[in-house]
Protein backbone atom coordinates (compact mmCIF):
# COMPACT_ATOMS: atom_id res chain seq x y z
CA UNK A 1 0.00 0.00 0.00
CA UNK A 2 2.83 2.99 0.90
CA UNK A 3 4.15 1.90 -2.74
CA UNK A 4 0.90 2.73 -4.20
CA UNK A 5 0.43 5.79 -2.29
CA UNK A 6 4.23 6.50 -2.96
CA UNK A 7 3.52 6.28 -6.78
CA UNK A 8 0.70 8.82 -6.64
CA UNK A 9 3.23 11.85 -5.24
CA UNK A 10 3.86 13.07 -8.61
CA UNK A 11 0.19 13.96 -9.05
CA UNK A 12 -1.25 13.86 -5.35
CA UNK A 13 -4.68 13.95 -5.53
CA UNK A 14 -6.67 15.72 -2.45
CA UNK A 15 -8.55 12.58 -1.62
CA UNK A 16 -7.89 8.62 -2.13
CA UNK A 17 -10.20 5.44 -1.55
CA UNK A 18 -8.74 1.94 -1.32
CA UNK A 19 -10.82 -0.60 -1.89
CA UNK A 20 -11.04 -4.57 -1.35
CA UNK A 21 -10.78 -6.25 -5.03
CA UNK A 22 -12.62 -8.93 -3.29
CA UNK A 23 -16.04 -6.81 -3.03
CA UNK A 24 -17.45 -6.27 -6.16
CA UNK A 25 -20.65 -4.86 -5.26
CA UNK A 26 -19.22 -1.65 -4.93
CA UNK A 27 -21.85 1.45 -6.50
CA UNK A 28 -21.24 4.84 -7.64
CA UNK A 29 -23.72 6.43 -4.53
CA UNK A 30 -21.37 5.09 -2.04
CA UNK A 31 -18.52 6.63 -3.71
CA UNK A 32 -20.14 9.92 -3.37
CA UNK A 33 -21.26 9.55 -0.04
CA UNK A 34 -17.26 8.71 0.93
CA UNK A 35 -16.30 11.74 -0.52
CA UNK A 36 -19.24 14.29 0.42
CA UNK A 37 -17.87 12.85 4.17
CA UNK A 38 -14.71 14.03 3.36
CA UNK A 39 -15.70 17.32 2.10
CA UNK A 40 -17.99 18.11 4.66
CA UNK A 41 -14.26 17.86 7.41
CA UNK A 42 -13.48 14.05 8.38
CA UNK A 43 -10.49 13.15 8.29
CA UNK A 44 -10.97 9.29 6.92
CA UNK A 45 -14.31 7.74 6.22
CA UNK A 46 -15.46 4.05 5.38
CA UNK A 47 -18.88 2.21 5.01
CA UNK A 48 -20.05 -0.06 7.85
CA UNK A 49 -22.61 -2.29 8.85
CA UNK A 50 -24.32 -3.00 12.14
CA UNK A 51 -23.93 -6.41 14.23
CA UNK A 52 -27.22 -8.23 14.01
CA UNK A 53 -26.00 -11.92 15.25
CA UNK A 54 -24.97 -12.35 19.06
CA UNK A 55 -21.24 -12.20 19.41
CA UNK A 56 -19.41 -15.06 21.76
CA UNK A 57 -15.87 -15.21 23.03
CA UNK A 58 -14.53 -18.52 22.53
CA UNK A 59 -11.05 -20.54 23.02
CA UNK A 60 -8.88 -22.58 20.80
CA UNK A 61 -11.72 -25.14 20.27
CA UNK A 62 -14.90 -22.71 20.10
CA UNK A 63 -15.50 -23.52 23.56
CA UNK A 64 -17.80 -20.62 24.41
CA UNK A 65 -16.00 -18.65 27.66
CA UNK A 66 -18.40 -15.93 27.16
CA UNK A 67 -20.47 -12.67 25.40
CA UNK A 68 -19.45 -10.14 23.84
CA UNK A 69 -21.07 -7.00 23.68
CA UNK A 70 -21.88 -5.64 20.59
CA UNK A 71 -23.55 -2.46 20.95
CA UNK A 72 -20.84 0.04 19.73
CA UNK A 73 -19.13 -2.57 17.53
CA UNK A 74 -19.77 -1.95 13.36
CA UNK A 75 -18.74 -4.22 10.90
CA UNK A 76 -16.76 -2.21 8.28
CA UNK A 77 -16.33 -2.44 4.47
CA UNK A 78 -14.60 -0.65 1.66
CA UNK A 79 -13.72 1.27 -0.31
CA UNK A 80 -12.22 3.52 3.26
CA UNK A 81 -11.19 7.50 1.94
CA UNK A 82 -8.56 9.45 3.22
CA UNK A 83 -7.07 12.87 2.63
CA UNK A 84 -4.40 12.05 0.11
CA UNK A 85 -1.49 13.23 2.35
CA UNK A 86 -2.81 12.21 5.51
CA UNK A 87 -2.46 8.52 4.58
CA UNK A 88 0.34 8.82 2.65
CA UNK A 89 2.20 9.94 6.45
CA UNK A 90 0.57 7.58 8.49
CA UNK A 91 2.15 5.16 6.20
CA UNK A 92 5.65 6.36 5.79
CA UNK A 93 5.48 6.40 9.87
CA UNK A 94 5.09 2.62 9.95
CA UNK A 95 7.73 0.43 11.56
CA UNK A 96 8.52 -2.55 9.76
CA UNK A 97 7.16 -4.39 11.92
CA UNK A 98 3.58 -2.60 12.20
CA UNK A 99 0.28 -4.67 11.99
CA UNK A 100 -2.98 -3.30 11.71
CA UNK A 101 -6.41 -4.62 10.40
CA UNK A 102 -6.92 -2.16 7.94
CA UNK A 103 -6.07 1.42 6.42
CA UNK A 104 -8.60 3.07 8.65
CA UNK A 105 -6.64 1.70 11.48
CA UNK A 106 -3.54 3.23 9.96
CA UNK A 107 -5.05 5.93 9.86
CA UNK A 108 -5.92 6.64 13.45
CA UNK A 109 -2.67 5.70 14.77
CA UNK A 110 -1.24 8.57 13.09
CA UNK A 111 -4.08 10.15 14.67
CA UNK A 112 -6.35 10.58 12.01
CA UNK A 113 -10.27 11.27 13.20
CA UNK A 114 -12.43 8.59 11.17
CA UNK A 115 -16.36 8.68 10.40
CA UNK A 116 -18.10 5.64 9.50
CA UNK A 117 -21.24 5.86 7.11
CA UNK A 118 -24.01 3.27 6.05
CA UNK A 119 -22.42 0.63 4.48
CA UNK A 120 -23.94 -1.41 1.34
CA UNK A 121 -24.76 -5.45 2.36
CA UNK A 122 -23.71 -5.54 -1.65
CA UNK A 123 -20.38 -4.71 -0.36
CA UNK A 124 -19.87 -8.48 0.78
CA UNK A 125 -16.38 -9.48 0.91
CA UNK A 126 -16.13 -12.83 -1.68
CA UNK A 127 -13.85 -15.24 0.54
CA UNK A 128 -14.93 -18.67 0.85
CA UNK A 129 -16.48 -19.99 -2.65
CA UNK A 130 -20.26 -20.13 -1.05
CA UNK A 131 -20.15 -16.74 -1.01
CA UNK A 132 -20.32 -16.20 -5.29
CA UNK A 133 -23.36 -18.34 -4.99
CA UNK A 134 -24.73 -15.50 -2.41
CA UNK A 135 -23.32 -12.82 -4.28
CA UNK A 136 -24.83 -14.29 -8.29
CA UNK A 137 -28.60 -14.13 -6.11
CA UNK A 138 -28.07 -10.97 -4.39
CA UNK A 139 -27.15 -9.20 -7.72
CA UNK A 140 -29.81 -10.35 -9.51
CA UNK A 141 -27.55 -12.42 -11.54
CA UNK A 142 -29.50 -15.73 -12.94
CA UNK A 143 -27.85 -18.64 -14.59
CA UNK A 144 -29.05 -21.52 -16.28
CA UNK A 145 -27.34 -24.99 -16.60
CA UNK A 146 -27.18 -26.34 -20.03
CA UNK A 147 -26.28 -30.31 -21.16
CA UNK A 148 -24.71 -31.39 -23.95
CA UNK A 149 -23.67 -34.72 -25.50
CA UNK A 150 -21.00 -35.92 -27.75
CA UNK A 151 -20.69 -38.71 -29.99
CA UNK A 152 -17.38 -40.11 -31.60
CA UNK A 153 -16.03 -43.19 -33.28
CA UNK A 154 -12.88 -44.34 -35.09
CA UNK A 155 -11.77 -47.49 -36.90
CA UNK A 156 -8.72 -49.56 -36.12
CA UNK A 157 -5.71 -49.51 -38.27
CA UNK A 158 -1.99 -50.08 -37.99
CA UNK A 159 0.06 -49.48 -34.76
CA UNK A 160 1.23 -49.69 -31.43
CA UNK A 161 -0.97 -47.60 -29.08
CA UNK A 162 -4.17 -45.44 -29.24
CA UNK A 163 -4.68 -42.33 -27.17
CA UNK A 164 -7.63 -41.56 -25.18
CA UNK A 165 -8.33 -39.07 -22.76
CA UNK A 166 -5.00 -37.64 -23.39
CA UNK A 167 -3.50 -40.97 -22.67
CA UNK A 168 -1.07 -43.22 -24.60
CA UNK A 169 -2.19 -46.64 -23.81
CA UNK A 170 -0.04 -49.50 -25.70
CA UNK A 171 -2.42 -51.94 -28.11
CA UNK A 172 -1.64 -54.16 -31.04
CA UNK A 173 -3.23 -51.54 -33.16
CA UNK A 174 -3.56 -48.10 -33.60
CA UNK A 175 -6.74 -44.91 -33.95
CA UNK A 176 -7.34 -44.30 -37.70
CA UNK A 177 -7.93 -39.95 -38.06
CA UNK A 178 -7.08 -37.15 -39.08
CA UNK A 179 -5.91 -35.75 -35.57
CA UNK A 180 -4.83 -38.14 -32.84
CA UNK A 181 -7.94 -39.78 -32.88
CA UNK A 182 -8.80 -39.46 -29.04
CA UNK A 183 -12.01 -40.81 -29.42
CA UNK A 184 -12.81 -39.85 -25.54
CA UNK A 185 -12.22 -36.32 -26.04
CA UNK A 186 -13.32 -35.55 -29.55
CA UNK A 187 -16.90 -36.63 -27.77
CA UNK A 188 -15.92 -34.18 -24.94
CA UNK A 189 -15.26 -31.25 -27.04
CA UNK A 190 -19.24 -32.04 -29.13
CA UNK A 191 -20.61 -31.81 -25.97
CA UNK A 192 -18.88 -28.77 -24.30
CA UNK A 193 -19.83 -27.13 -28.02
CA UNK A 194 -23.25 -28.74 -27.84
CA UNK A 195 -23.80 -27.12 -24.64
CA UNK A 196 -22.74 -24.16 -25.93
CA UNK A 197 -24.80 -24.57 -28.80
CA UNK A 198 -21.99 -23.73 -31.03
CA UNK A 199 -21.34 -26.38 -33.59
CA UNK A 200 -19.17 -29.58 -33.69
CA UNK A 201 -15.96 -30.23 -33.61
CA UNK A 202 -15.72 -30.68 -37.66
CA UNK A 203 -17.28 -27.36 -37.73
CA UNK A 204 -14.14 -25.66 -35.95
CA UNK A 205 -10.87 -27.77 -36.81
CA UNK A 206 -12.55 -29.24 -40.25
CA UNK A 207 -10.11 -32.75 -41.30
CA UNK A 208 -9.68 -31.43 -44.61
CA UNK A 209 -7.30 -28.61 -42.91
CA UNK A 210 -3.99 -30.05 -43.34
CA UNK A 211 -2.95 -27.99 -39.96
CA UNK A 212 -4.95 -30.25 -37.64
CA UNK A 213 -3.24 -33.56 -39.00
CA UNK A 214 -1.56 -35.42 -36.06
CA UNK A 215 -2.94 -32.61 -33.93
CA UNK A 216 -3.30 -33.37 -30.01
CA UNK A 217 -6.76 -33.46 -28.75
CA UNK A 218 -5.85 -31.34 -26.15
CA UNK A 219 -5.53 -28.26 -28.31
CA UNK A 220 -9.17 -28.72 -29.48
CA UNK A 221 -10.53 -29.33 -25.23
CA UNK A 222 -8.79 -26.00 -24.45
CA UNK A 223 -10.50 -23.98 -27.92
CA UNK A 224 -13.43 -25.68 -26.05
CA UNK A 225 -12.67 -23.99 -22.71
CA UNK A 226 -11.90 -20.54 -24.46
CA UNK A 227 -15.36 -20.86 -25.84
CA UNK A 228 -16.93 -21.05 -23.00
CA UNK A 229 -15.16 -18.67 -20.72
CA UNK A 230 -16.01 -16.07 -23.75
CA UNK A 231 -19.96 -16.95 -23.13
CA UNK A 232 -19.76 -15.69 -19.48
CA UNK A 233 -19.91 -19.86 -18.58
CA UNK A 234 -18.46 -22.37 -16.54
CA UNK A 235 -18.05 -25.77 -17.09
CA UNK A 236 -19.62 -27.39 -14.03
CA UNK A 237 -19.05 -31.49 -15.07
CA UNK A 238 -18.35 -33.49 -17.60
CA UNK A 239 -18.69 -37.23 -18.05
CA UNK A 240 -16.73 -39.59 -20.86
CA UNK A 241 -17.84 -43.55 -21.38
CA UNK A 242 -14.99 -45.48 -23.86
CA UNK A 243 -16.75 -47.99 -25.88
CA UNK A 244 -14.80 -51.14 -26.74
CA UNK A 245 -13.87 -54.90 -26.69
CA UNK A 246 -10.01 -53.45 -25.75
CA UNK A 247 -7.71 -52.35 -24.90
CA UNK A 248 -8.72 -52.50 -21.53
CA UNK A 249 -9.67 -49.53 -20.33
CA UNK A 250 -10.33 -50.00 -16.20
CA UNK A 251 -5.89 -49.99 -15.54
CA UNK A 252 -5.42 -46.36 -17.48
CA UNK A 253 -9.00 -45.32 -15.72
CA UNK A 254 -7.74 -43.21 -12.93
CA UNK A 255 -4.97 -41.35 -15.23
CA UNK A 256 -7.34 -40.63 -18.10
CA UNK A 257 -9.59 -39.02 -15.63
CA UNK A 258 -6.89 -36.86 -13.88
CA UNK A 259 -5.24 -35.66 -17.66
CA UNK A 260 -8.87 -34.61 -18.20
CA UNK A 261 -9.50 -32.76 -15.18
CA UNK A 262 -6.04 -31.11 -15.08
CA UNK A 263 -6.78 -29.55 -19.08
CA UNK A 264 -10.48 -28.74 -18.32
CA UNK A 265 -9.54 -26.79 -14.40
CA UNK A 266 -11.96 -29.03 -12.77
CA UNK A 267 -12.06 -30.60 -9.27
CA UNK A 268 -11.27 -34.49 -10.59
CA UNK A 269 -14.63 -35.45 -8.45
CA UNK A 270 -16.48 -33.25 -10.86
CA UNK A 271 -14.86 -35.53 -13.95
CA UNK A 272 -16.16 -39.13 -14.91
CA UNK A 273 -14.52 -41.12 -17.28
CA UNK A 274 -15.68 -45.23 -17.73
CA UNK A 275 -16.23 -48.09 -19.56
CA UNK A 276 -18.24 -50.59 -21.50
CA UNK A 277 -18.40 -53.25 -24.06
CA UNK A 278 -21.25 -54.06 -26.41
CA UNK A 279 -21.08 -57.66 -25.77
CA UNK A 280 -19.25 -58.46 -28.72
CA UNK A 281 -22.05 -57.13 -31.11
CA UNK A 282 -21.63 -54.99 -33.99
CA UNK A 283 -18.20 -53.26 -35.39
CA UNK A 284 -17.17 -51.82 -31.68
CA UNK A 285 -17.54 -55.89 -30.52
CA UNK A 286 -15.77 -57.18 -33.90
CA UNK A 287 -12.61 -54.83 -32.59
CA UNK A 288 -13.14 -52.76 -35.69
CA UNK A 289 -13.00 -49.61 -33.87
CA UNK A 290 -13.65 -48.04 -30.62
CA UNK A 291 -16.48 -45.17 -29.67
CA UNK A 292 -16.67 -43.12 -27.16
CA UNK A 293 -19.89 -40.71 -26.00
CA UNK A 294 -19.69 -37.75 -23.70
CA UNK A 295 -21.66 -35.35 -21.55
CA UNK A 296 -20.86 -32.19 -20.28
CA UNK A 297 -22.73 -29.19 -18.25
CA UNK A 298 -22.03 -25.91 -17.86
CA UNK A 299 -24.17 -22.67 -16.53
CA UNK A 300 -24.21 -19.66 -18.43
CA UNK A 301 -26.19 -16.36 -17.86
CA UNK A 302 -30.03 -16.77 -18.70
Amino acid sequence: MRAGLEALAGDAPDFVLIHDAARPGLSPPLIAALVRTLEEGAGAAAPALPLSDALKRVDANAWVLGEAERVGLMRVQTPQAFRYADIRAAYARLSADASFDDDLAVARAAGVDAQLIPGDARLMKLTHAEDFAVAEQMFGSTRVSCVGSGFDAHRFGEGDHVTLCGVRIAHTKGLIGHSDADAGWHALVDAILGALGDGDIGAHFPPTDPQWKGAASEIFVKHALELVERAGARLVHVDVTLICERPKIAPHRDTMRARTAEVLGLPIERVSVKATTTERLGFLGREEGLAAQALATIERPA
